[in-house]
């Protein structure tokens, strides 16, 4: 049962539900998830983002601020296996849903939380966003160009990172569960901060041993070279990984360089990063003098690591993309739409979308009435009184 919403808590609902769980979701009454409405929106007024995010899920409704509403999802907790919430800390507890509360009449219950500082600690009641987050964690620190404003990607990684943590934790509890039949349910505690702050695990042991402290570095990253994204003739830029000793040679050869591939200078990686400036100014030179699509052709034959940097609408021709099957396509509302398919990609058992992202309250019926068993003037009355 997934009681999140927005990114985090419904990210981890739709990976589990693309590799076949039954993902029940929990939204309130009326407007459903606020992600319904944001971003881009289909004639309908609803997001095209939802569509993707919401994939397989079965959505009902439920006012948890009344309680009759956590009665019923008090209830459905008895008939789960797992149990999805992103509220603030304490919040559960409060409307009687806490691990505790809920583990008396389903002991087995793996109940995973997500919230932006963890269960516990100083900043567990702290609000949390992940654009906070990623700064608290460390991830925005080294992202940007030296005595600049650290840059965001235009994603909500953290949100993305945490639900990925918890779906990993999740199928760990579940196996631990299935390894130890009769095994209790335990709490998986998510921190947003925590999720990407296990991304730059380098830097701890770094800073700790050596006392070095990872600063920004524009397009390139510290200690390694060169790794750097370069622009074409055309304008368009493109990413060469030539950190290897005997790429690193290859790619000199190719640029008309063979006096920089003898350089004992050039010979090792440290080397290189001691004049880094020196060989990124060569590669620019070369990568200036050619349009993109030459420069990738020749680093191709070359066997140097490179490629472009694609929009969504590069992605979405590129036969590589369509080959991997990372597009499925969808129908709302009579029209075809495409969402992405998700990863890993299982040999064995794929995962796969059999409907996109449903309209609010869509399965009030299948799961009150034949899960738990509610008639049809129970239901009239709950949709009366605003409780479903």
């Amino acid at each position: 049962m997934e009681l999140g919403q927005l990114l985090a808590g419904p990210f981890t609902g739709c990976i589990l539900a693309y590799y076949g769980a039954e993902v029940i979701k929990v939204e309130p009454p009326g407007s459903g998830d606020p992600l319904r409405q944001w971003r881009e929106l289909d004639a309908d007024g609803t997001s095209f983002w939802w569509r993707s995010l919401g994939r397989n899920k079965k959505c009902i409704t439920a006012d948890l601020r009344s309680d009759e509403g956590r009665e019923l999802v008090g209830r459905l907790s008895r008939k789960c296996d797992v149990l999805v919430e992103n509220f603030r800390p304490g919040v559960m507890e409060k409307w009687g849903l806490g691990p505790a509360d809920l583990w008396v009449d389903n002991p087995g219950l793996v109940y995973a939380r997500i919230s932006g500082y963890g269960q516990d600690g100083p900043y567990a009641s702290k609000p949390g966003f992940a654009s906070v987050c990623e700064g608290v964690g460390g991830l925005r620190y080294v992202n940007g160009k030296p005595g600049e404003a650290p840059m965001r990607p235009n994603l909500s990684l953290g949100d993305t990172m945490a639900g990925l943590h918890t779906a990993l934790g999740i199928v760990m509890a579940c196996l631990h569960q299935a390894r130890n039949p009769g095994s209790k349910g335990q709490v998986i505690d998510t921190a947003l901060y925590e999720a990407t702050f296990n991304l730059p695990e380098g830097v701890v042991p770094e800073y700790d041993g050596a006392g070095v402290i990872r600063e920004p570095s524009g397009s390139t990253i510290t200690g390694i070279v060169p790794t750097n994204t370069y622009r074409c003739s055309d304008g368009k830029f493109i990413i060469i990984g030539a950190n290897g000793d005997s790429i690193f040679k290859r790619l000199c050869e190719k640029m008309g360089r063979p006096d920089m591939a003898r350089d004992a200078r050039f010979a090792d990686n440290a080397g290189r990063v001691e004049h880094e400036p020196e060989i990124d100014a060569a590669i620019t030179e070369w990568t200036s003098s050619l349009d993109s699509a030459s420069a990738l052709f020749l680093l191709d034959e070359a066997r140097v690591p490179s490629g472009p940097i694609y929009s969504v609408a590069d992605m979405m021709v590129n036969e590589h993309f369509i080959a991997r099957g990372l597009f499925e396509e969808v129908e709302v509302n009579g029209k075809p739409l495409k969402i992405p398919a998700m990863i890993p990609k299982l040999s064995d058992t794929p995962g796969r979308t059999d409907w996109p992202g449903p309209e609010v309250g869509e399965f009030n019926d299948e799961i009150y009435r034949e899960l738990l068993g509610l008639t049809a003037e129970e239901m009239a009355r709950l949709n009366e009184q605003g409780v479903i």
